[in-house]
């Protein structure tokens, strides 16, 4: 593969103080376009993310596969279409800068998608929950029981050729996203890799692990979206 086109997404919603620095720390000399999509922010994240040159988009519908979709849709839309898209979350607990270790495996030809794993890396002390490393635990032990594919991690800093995520077909508007894009992977027996990230307390309260109301709605839909598509 020559010099990959690579897009990067990123949804966001209240990242005003934060996703400034995820834009800084993209390695801007390997990505063609960053994208942000404001995913109903009530601060000021589209204008952070615009005056740092990313391609500021607005998806008022809250839920975190309505923006990825957006982003999409955005791609899809424009008159070239890229050869790997990344997803990266707004928040700075990844680091932007292993971006470039995630697309290696995919641009030497070996593999259609790669997980950033937190499992695998180092993670800072208090960055995940205890619901977050068991919820993890429990849906990638449900993924290899009924799909046959052994992960490592649900992390939301993955990488995927372009044409593998058009296969994918991807429906969930909110918490399944990330866990429908690896069953489904599974099922299309594509050739993934998890490799190991770093990952460090976000800036800002999440809006997942950090409410009762999002720890138990992430957790009902990942489980219910692996039983789904059985």
């Amino acid at each position: 593969m020559s010099k990959p086109d690579i897009r990067v997404i990123i949804p966001a919603f209240n990242e005003q103080n934060a996703v400034g620095l995820v834009i800084d720390e993209i390695p801007k000399d390997c990505v063609s376009e960053v994208i942000v999509v404001d995913n109903g922010s009530t601060d000021d994240t589209f204008q952070q993310a615009k005056s740092r040159g990313a391609t500021a988009l607005k998806e008022p519908a809250r839920g975190y596969g309505n923006a990825c979709l957006k982003g999409m849709a955005h791609i899809a839309s424009s008159p070239t279409k890229p050869d790997i898209v990344v997803f990266l979350d707004g928040d700075h607990s990844d680091y932007p800068e292993q971006l470039i270790d995630l697309v290696k495996p995919i641009i030497d030809e070996e593999v259609d998608m790669v997980i950033g794993s937190r499992a695998l890396g180092q993670k800072e002390k208090g960055s995940m929950t205890i619901q977050q490393l068991f919820g993890n635990w429990l849906a990638t032990t449900l993924i290899k029981i009924f799909y046959q594919k052994k992960y490592t991690d649900l992390g939301p800093f993955r990488a995927i050729r372009y044409e593998s995520l058009l296969a994918i077909g991807m429906e969930d508007r909110n918490y399944g996203w990330t866990v429908e894009m690896q069953l489904k992977a599974a099922k299309l027996n594509l050739r993934t890799k998890d490799i190991p990230v770093n990952y460090r307390q976000r800036i800002g309260v999440s809006k997942v692990s950090g409410t009762i109301k999002g720890t138990l709605g992430a957790g009902y839909k990942i489980i219910y979206t692996i039983f789904k598509y059985l």
